[in-house]
């Protein structure tokens, strides 16, 4: 009632009443609860009380009754992995004919959508410092939850005029409002940093924070080009604050450390060359050295003092919400900014620089793995064999192997003194580390041996494969050469059993006739002999008649010996006239 609901209340009443009530629910899982559910006002306007906290913090006058309100929604984000989650779920924009609607019209918004009105509408001044209190509770929101982180890193933002194009994410559109805030000008034309000196720092808190550990985040922020040549620019600007500065070397660092990108120009090696030439490696550390030599890290504390409330301190809180401080000393103690550089974010500040040292360290003193240039006294000499070119090329990458480890040495040396002592001696370390003729002789040498030893490798290669194709095709040679022996053998043993088979067949067919014409004599014979027979048997048959007729014709009284003399003497005429015939 009194830090909410009761705007009649002081501001003093009222921040100390929202402060209290983020001391009640800090690492208190039953107060989280009870204030994740609880409900303000009548029906039928009941809203969640995060919601009427989060209108407070958005649209209050008073930077302390912002800060107290930061403040609740930091210690109900914080080990509140589950309150983090069920606050991104409600991240849903609103239709294109809301963006731009009045915040009173944001009663009727859930709390994920109030926080998007109030972080995408830094058109001016005022917008901007509104979207820098949005960003500061966005912040706990995601602060060590990389899924959240995830689900932000998807919201899209709609163009605002059809011109410019597709949605943009809401990643990018912080980056341009960081960009805006450095740009506005106040009323009498002056630079309105003294103003809202605590804008850009807010912002960039959210971005460290985003970034960390979270490479997904950091592929999609280089995705844009401009972005890491405005951190350059931020980083080397010596008309910022050194709080903006510090904060974007850091940011400039997560670019490093959370890199898996292996695209040309967004790796993250290509990131601290990026440093070394635009900014200076001596001059980058030096950033982190001037931040945290400033009060906001010397006497990082809770931000919020452990006063009791009277009416003096009162009386001082409400001149910080008047924020008339004009100094610059008292520019950069702001107590908007001290809210940025509380004690946990000062430590994971400077966990960081520690991580941002060593990675730069390694990145400086290891080679590149990617080389497309090709030297030219690398290539085969014409008419110069295989062999040649192997030896030749073994003693260039001996000598450069040498020079090269040489030049790591001193690089790695470099860097790592660069590392240690900062800011001693930097004009001489910044022009050895940063534009030095090691470096670029360290870079000719590196593709070099690269270049060797991949052509050496290719050569390797080759001259396996072509004696590994000469050993199967000797093997084939003495494969073919053994079955030829065996077809020579095999044929030989062919002719000395035809030369014997043409002597043997010359020795049968002499003997063959001698026994074809005995065989024919012996067959001529036993047909000879068996026609004898038969003739034999007929003239005996013949005899018999003629017996058995010469004695028939005596009965009769014929004179039978002069019958068979005139028989035989027509018979032998028969034969004659035959004979002639023929």
């Amino acid at each position: 009632m009194l830090g909410v609901e009761s705007q009649w209340a002081p501001v003093p009443v009222r921040c100390a009443a929202l402060h209290c009530i983020g001391d009640l629910i800090a690492n208190h899982p039953k107060n989280l609860e009870e204030l994740a559910s609880k409900r303000l006002g009548e029906e039928p306007d009941l809203e969640p009380a995060l919601n009427s906290v989060l209108r407070i913090l958005l649209r209050t006058s008073s930077k302390q009754e912002f800060m107290a309100a930061d403040y609740l929604f930091k210690n109900f984000c914080q080990q509140n992995p589950d309150g983090q989650t069920m606050l991104a779920s409600t991240l849903i924009l609103q239709p294109q004919s809301m963006i731009h609607a009045p915040v009173e019209e944001d009663v009727n918004m859930s709390f994920g959508s109030m926080l998007l009105h109030g972080l995408t509408t830094g058109e001016n001044e005022v917008d901007v410092e509104t979207c820098s209190r949005a960003a500061s509770v966005l912040s706990h929101v995601i602060k060590g939850n990389n899924q959240c982180k995830e689900k932000v890193l998807q919201i899209e933002l709609e163009a605002p005029t059809p011109i410019l194009g597709r949605a943009e994410p809401l990643l990018h559109r912080m980056v341009k409002y960081l960009a805006l805030a450095s740009s506005m000008k106040s009323k009498d034309g002056k630079s309105s940093t003294s103003e809202n000196v605590f804008v850009q720092p807010i912002i960039l808190k959210l971005l460290i924070i985003w970034l960390s550990d979270c490479p997904n985040v950091v592929q999609c922020f280089l995705d844009s080009r401009p972005h890491l040549t405005y951190l350059l620019e931020l980083v080397s600007n010596p008309t910022t604050i050194v709080c903006v500065r510090g904060l974007a070397a850091v940011l400039l660092g997560e670019c490093v450390i959370y890199n898996k990108s292996n695209a040309s120009g967004r790796d993250a090696y290509s990131i601290v060359d990026a440093i070394s030439q635009k900014v200076g490696l001596t001059s980058y550390f030096l950033k982190f050295e001037e931040m945290q030599k400033s009060s906001l890290f010397t006497s990082a504390k809770p931000f919020f003092p452990r006063k009791s409330l009277t009416r003096s301190s009162a009386a001082s809180m409400a001149e910080i919400g008047d924020g008339a401080n004009e100094s610059s000393d008292q520019k950069n103690e702001h107590p908007m900014l001290a809210s940025v550089f509380d004690s946990p974010f000062v430590y994971f500040l400077k966990r960081l620089e520690a991580d941002i040292r060593e990675k730069m360290v390694e990145a400086y003193s290891s080679p590149k793995s990617q080389v497309t240039v090709v030297p030219a006294e690398l290539e085969q000499r014409s008419g110069e064999n295989d062999v040649d070119y192997i030896k030749r090329l073994k003693t260039f990458v001996e000598k450069q192997c040498h020079e090269i480890q040489d030049l790591l040495s001193r690089n790695a040396t470099l860097a790592e003194d660069l590392a240690r002592t900062g800011g001693n001696n930097s004009s001489s370390l910044e022009r050895k580390v940063s534009g030095g003729s090691d470096r670029v002789q360290l870079e000719t040498l590196r593709r070099d041996l690269q270049e060797a030893s991949q052509r050496i490798e290719t050569l390797k290669a080759d001259k396996a494969k072509a004696e590994l194709e000469a050993s199967t095709y000797k093997n084939l040679a003495g494969k073919t050469e053994s079955d030829l022996k065996s077809l020579s053998d095999a044929y030989n043993s062919l002719e000395q059993a035809n030369f014997r088979l043409e002597k043997e067949v010359d020795a049968l067919k002499s003997g063959d006739i001698e026994a074809l014409k005995e065989e024919a004599r012996e067959e001529a014979l036993k047909e000879s002999e068996a026609e004898l027979s038969d003739l034999l048997v007929c003239l005996g048959q013949e005899q018999s008649k003629v017996e058995k007729l010469s004695t028939r014709l005596r009965e009769l009284g014929e004179d039978v010996d002069t019958l068979l003399e005139g028989i035989g003497d027509d018979a032998g005429a028969d034969d004659a006239d035959e004979d002639e015939e023929d």
